[in-house]
C-alpha cells in the first residue's frame, strides 16, 4: 500500500504578514508545497491530504485545484477551532488554532495507511521524500514511528530568529526526548538560543525536527485521547496548543512506541520572514538550472 502524505496548511502565518502556503517561489508562481508534492509522487506516494481552514478554502484551491490531480489522489479536511472530535461536546472561547496535534487528529477518517506529516511552507528536499517513503512501506508499525532529523545548521533563517525541536536520542537513533529550544540565531560566535536563564550554545550538527513525521495510523488513537484531556486541562487557557511533539513523547516515554530519528543532510528553506523569500526563490531557480526540477512543473 502506498503511503499518504498529510500536508498541515491551516496556518495563519502572522510573522510572515499573509497567506505563505500560495504564495509563489517558482519561476511560474509554483508554491513551496507544490514541490513537495512533486518530489512525494516521485517517492511513490499514493495520495495527498491537505488540512487547511474553511476561510482559505477558495485562495488554496484556486491555487492548486487541477494542478496534480491526475498525478495523486486528492483529498481536504479542515481544522478549525470546534471541527468535531468525539468525546468533546463543548469547546472553550478562544481565537488561537489548537495546534499541529489537533491538525494530524482532524484527518483520522482520510487516511487508512502508514502517512508522512509535513509543514505546507517548508521545502524539505528531495531525497528525504525517498527515505521516509522507504520507512513507511517497510518498516512503520502501530508502535513504530519515524522521524527526519534535520542539521541544524542548515535550518536557520538569516532574518529573524526561530524555535527548534532539539532531539535527544540514544545510540541507535531512538529519540528519547525531544525538547523545543526557541530564539535560535546564528552568530559570529556560534548557534545560541535564548531561555528564562540566558543564552546557551548549541552544536551546529546538532539534529533537529522540522515537523517532518512518519506515522502508523493507530497513532489516532492516543492522539484523540490527550487531545480530549487537553481541552480540559486547558479550558482557561486560550493561548496553549497542543503539538506533534506532546503525542509523541507521551507514547515514547510510556513505552507505546519507539521513534526512528532518520538523519538527512538536506539543506530546509522557509518563509518564516518576509525577507525569507528571495533567497527562497533564488535556492528554486538554481534547483531547476542544476536539473533538479523542470522549469515547468507540472508540464513534464
Amino acid at each position: 500500500m502506498k503511503p499518504t502524505l498529510l500536508i498541515l496548511a491551516a496556518g495563519i502565518g502572522s510573522r510572515y504578514g499573509g497567506l505563505k502556503q500560495v504564495d509563489g517561489v517558482g519561476p511560474n508562481g509554483e508554491a513551496i508545497i507544490e514541490y513537495s508534492i512533486y518530489d512525494a509522487i516521485r517517492a511513490g506516494f499514493g495520495k495527498v491530504v491537505f488540512v487547511i481552514r474553511k476561510d482559505i478554502e477558495a485562495a488554496f484551491k484556486e491555487k492548486f485545484g487541477g494542478k496534480f490531480d491526475d498525478r495523486i489522489a486528492i483529498e481536504y479536511v479542515f481544522q478549525e477551532l470546534n471541527s468535531p472530535i468525539e468525546g468533546i461536546s463543548e469547546w472553550p472561547d478562544r481565537q488561537k488554532p489548537w495546534g499541529t496535534g489537533h491538525a494530524v487528529l482532524v484527518a483520522e477518517n482520510a487516511i487508512q495507511e502508514p502517512f508522512a506529516v509535513i509543514n505546507a511552507d517548508d521545502y524539505y528536499g528531495v531525497e528525504v521524500f525517498r527515505k521516509i517513503a522507504g520507512f513507511l512501506q517497510n518498516q512503520c508499525t502501530p508502535d513504530h514511528y519515524g522521524m527526519i532529523g534535520y542539521v541544524l545548521s542548515n535550518t536557520l533563517s538569516d532574518h529573524g530568529t526561530v524555535s527548534r525541536g532539539v532531539c535527544d536520542m540514544d545510540e541507535n537513533y531512538y529519540l528519547t526526548d525531544i525538547n523545543e529550544r526557541t530564539k535560535i540565531e546564528r552568530t559570529d560566535s556560534g548557534i545560541f538560543y535564548e531561555d528564562a536563564e540566558g543564552r546557551h550554545l548549541l552544536g551546529s550538527e546538532t539534529l533537529v525536527s522540522m515537523n517532518f513525521w512518519g506515522f502508523h495510523p493507530a497513532v489516532f488513537k492516543t492522539t484523540k485521547r490527550l487531545f480530549v484531556q487537553f481541552v480540559k486541562d486547558n479550558a482557561d487557557n486560550p493561548k496553549a496548543e497542543f503539538f506533534i511533539p506532546l503525542i509523541v513523547s507521551h507514547q515514547i516515554k510510556t513505552g507505546e512506541i519507539k521513534l526512528k530519528v532518520i538523519p538527512c543532510n538536506d539543506q530546509w528553506y522557509g518563509v518564516t520572514y518576509q525577507e525569507d523569500k528571495a533567497p527562497v526563490k533564488a535556492a528554486f531557480r538554481k534547483f531547476i538550472d542544476e536539473g533538479i526540477y523542470p522549469e515547468a512543473l507540472w508540464e513534464s
